[in-house]
């Protein structure tokens, strides 16, 4: 009797570990990250920073139609870094050539073209992930940031 109790609690909890979602299936990636992780970075990087746009400031409540997106020109291994833009604000398309590396709070588009033309990919299907939840993203020339 204590076997088939001890077999069959097994047996559940194989069939609740195989019915989780891993993080690829539900869509989530590490590139897009969350304002906190965004700020954590800011605050602990050695990269140079410009900022662009609206004051980024984790304090304060955001849009749910407010994206940061950091994208910088060098990678150093499994690390982001070298001169790091810096953009918090709406919807635009960014001027963005000599990108390496991307990470933003929503999903976004990065092209390798101009004017967010020529073949773009979105952030969520980075194939690449770097450290701090950064994407390869390399012949970036201009980023599509969209409403959330």
């Amino acid at each position: 009797m204590q076997f088939s109790t001890i077999f069959y609690t097994l047996a559940a909890f194989a069939a609740v570990a195989v019915a989780v979602p891993t993080a690829s299936e539900t869509g989530t990636f590490s590139a897009i990250i969350s304002d906190a992780e965004m700020a954590h970075w800011l605050a602990n990087t050695d990269a140079e920073l410009t900022f662009i746009g609206e004051p980024f400031n984790p304090l304060l409540k955001r849009s749910a139609q407010t994206t940061t997106v950091t994208y910088c020109t060098k990678r150093v291994g499994p690390i982001c870094g070298g001169s790091c833009s810096v953009y918090n604000g709406g919807a635009t398309c960014l001027a963005a050539a000599g990108t390496v590396c991307i990470a933003a709070t929503n999903d976004i588009g990065f092209c390798d073209a101009a004017g967010c033309n020529g073949d773009c990919s979105d952030l969520a299907s980075c194939g690449t992930t770097l450290n701090s939840g950064f994407c390869y993203t390399p012949g970036t020339a201009s980023i599509l940031v969209s409403t959330a």
